[in-house]
């Protein structure tokens, strides 16, 4: 059995992590979990208002979780606004956890309810509210530790740690050790203040009796291995130093920090001692144009970006594929257009990534589709850039960036090679592999093609492979600047080709479920709750597949034949466009695909996709009934004259 639990507050009252502690300790309890941390942009809304309010979803269970959850099981809210914000994201019959110190006349009139019984506002029975004193039990709870009243009410988030862990029988023991780390620095006071107020929370759930759903008993039966909680821009970051490792290649990153994909910035700065160099530059612009220098020098180069960013590179990345140079630009999807939802998550850069640059700049596109695959697609993204000197566009989101599920941590050794077409002269001494590089003079020819039309990659300053790079037309085999129509023709189709051949390094999809009747296709985040939905519709009988694309452009190899077996295709994204059913139906003939979108900027839910799935089979049902023949000959006839 899985439960779903959703912490809420006010911004400033560590709702984070107090959720974060919690996914954290059932995770170690065994569990698999998924999480969805849900806050607003505002650095500090006003106390108490629905603008400011701070969220943080876990989803736990001893089968498998591949989301971060629909509605929640458990609301924990600290005041009126965070109820008001979050009632929406519970499930009729769930239960209600609030700090009953909070549920003020003053703070409910801040939600223009006047005078109105809360309880019943928002159509909650009272047997399911769990109303307990958290802020008075607080502070009698660290009052010894001497603490001011602002520093002692700030414990309220780990009180109510340690009752939702008592409720559920989760040990404290992680957590306690965590804030051992995290606070003990800050002082003693104020780690023994925190480690009071979790045990008194704990003895509190005990005391009183709150027992949740179910207790952590039985443990998840994940693949044998070693795990640990990530996130998505923490395994982009490793996922890319794996692979930097596995090509022999320096990892250089020049970013600009953006929300939401600041964090890989961050991560790959602490691995100097990896060889890692990172740059902060001071614009987009630069990010992109000191990785492409560091690609030249024959460095895994890399920059992240989110939308605006993404927009801003656009110039700098075509210059990347007219010098046909490795590149790898993560962008973490956000809201927009412009500014946008800064911190809120959504699947609408496609059509940017696919088509966004001047002239034809084709590019391989991935789509991470859970925190931990952002480690498999960063290190796919890596290969695919060196060993086809080319750029990759990998999208993830900000609920991967941000959410965090178990992840199985991996030999370097046992991931597949990388093999970037490196020449040097040293080389040439032992093998004949880049001869056909050097004319009869012995000249270096930068542009020679092989049969994946890739061209050598000299690294700068060695004696003997002088060459030059840039963005103007190129002819082929000698590199030379060339304006004649032949020339351009024949680069542009080497550099529509070469992304094509790429298709080779992904796995292909597979449709899992009916072989006939409806086939939905996902891509990026949405993956879990269209499997999980897919997978219930098809166990109860109904005629239902479920096809996920990793790699968008190119399109996967024989996903044409997948869709052809289908009477209708429904693709489901997280935008308000539909723009992988738009590439899909230009691309493919008679795919005719049909799109159910998500345009508020919040995840699907499980249910909605299912009444979304049911009335498509539904229909399919009508239409193939429709052209039944008919075996009453009269009856026939009289159909046929009316």
């Amino acid at each position: 059995m899985n439960v779903v639990i959703r912490f809420s507050g006010d911004s400033g009252d560590g709702m984070q992590l107090a959720g974060t502690l919690f996914a954290e300790s059932v995770a170690q309890a065994g569990q698999s979990i998924s999480t969805f941390p849900d806050y607003p942009a505002e650095v500090r809304a006003p106390q108490g208002t629905i603008a400011g309010v701070s969220g943080f979803q876990v989803h736990f269970g001893d089968t498998l979780v591949r989301h971060a959850g629909s509605d929640c099981d458990l609301l924990v809210a600290m005041n009126p606004a965070a109820l008001a914000a979050h009632r929406g994201y519970a499930r009729k019959e769930a239960f209600f956890l609030i700090d009953s110190d909070s549920f003020t006349a003053e703070a409910i009139a801040k939600l223009g309810l006047g005078d109105t019984d809360i309880v019943a506002h928002y159509d909650i029975k009272p047997e399911h509210i769990i109303e307990v004193p958290i802020t008075q039990m607080t502070l009698a709870a660290v009052a010894e530790f001497g603490l001011d009243r602002k520093a002692a009410v700030k414990c309220r988030n780990i009180f109510t740690l340690g009752v939702v862990l008592g409720m559920y029988g989760v040990s404290t023991e992680y957590a306690g050790k965590v804030l051992e780390k995290r606070l003990r620095p800050k002082g003693e006071d104020i780690y023994k203040a925190n480690i009071a107020a979790l045990t008194a929370g704990e003895n509190y759930a005990e005391n009183s009796h709150l027992i949740g759903e179910r207790d952590i008993t039985q443990r998840c039966n994940l693949p044998k291995g070693d795990y640990r909680s990530i996130n998505g821009n923490t395994a982009t970051a490793w996922g890319l130093i794996a692979a930097a490792e596995r090509s022999g290649r320096p990892l250089f990153c020049g970013s600009y920090p953006i929300t939401p994909a600041t964090g890989i910035l961050e991560e790959l700065a602490k691995h100097k001692a990896l060889g890692v160099r990172t740059v902060q530059a001071e614009d987009e612009i630069a990010g992109i144009c000191t990785a492409i220098g560091a690609a030249f020098g024959g460095a895994l180069a890399v920059t992240t970006t989110s939308g605006p960013g993404l927009a801003l590179k656009s110039e700098a990345l075509g210059l990347a594929v007219m010098a046909q140079l490795p590149l790898v630009v993560v962008d973490v999807q956000r809201g927009g257009p412009s500014t946008g939802l800064p911190t809120k998550s959504e699947q609408a850069d496609l059509m940017q990534a696919l088509y966004g640059r001047n002239g034809d700049s084709p590019v391989v596109v991935l789509a991470a589709k859970s925190p931990a695959d952002c480690f498999d697609k960063a290190y796919m993204a890596a290969k695919i850039a060196l060993e086809r000197m080319m750029p990759v566009v990998l999208l993830t989101d900000g609920n991967l960036a941000n959410g965090t599920e178990p992840w199985r941590i991996v030999d370097t050794k046992s991931l597949p090679a990388i093999k970037p077409p490196v020449v040097s002269r040293e080389m040439l001494e032992h093998q004949t592999k880049w001869k056909e590089c050097f004319n009869e003079k012995g000249l270096f020819n930068p542009y020679t093609f092989n049969k994946q039309l890739v061209r050598p990659w000299a690294i700068i300053g060695e004696k003997g492979l002088e060459h030059r790079i840039g963005g103007l037309e190129k002819r082929a085999v000698t590199g030379t600047i060339s304006y004649e129509p032949e020339d351009h023709a024949f680069m542009n189709s080497v550099r529509r080709e070469r992304v094509e051949l790429a298709q080779s390094i992904v796995p292909a999809p597979v449709a899992v479920g009916a072989s006939s009747g409806l086939l939905v296709i996902s891509w990026g985040s949405v993956y879990g709750q269209v499997a999980e939905a897919v997978e219930e519709l098809y166990e109860a009988g109904e005629n239902i597949a479920h096809c996920h694309l990793d790699m968008i452009n190119p399109l996967p190899i024989a996903l044409d034949d997948i869709i052809g077996n289908y009477d209708r295709v429904l693709v489901c994204e997280q935008n308000s466009a539909g723009q992988l059913t738009l590439h899909l139906n230009s691309l493919i003939a008679g795919c005719n695909a049909d799109a159910f979108l998500a345009d508020d900027a919040q995840p699907f839910r499980v249910d909605e996709l299912k009444e979304e799935f049911a009335e498509a089979i539904n229909e399919i049902e009508m239409i193939k009934k429709s052209f039944e023949p008919i075996n009453d000959m009269e009856h026939g006839k009289d159909k046929l004259l009316s």
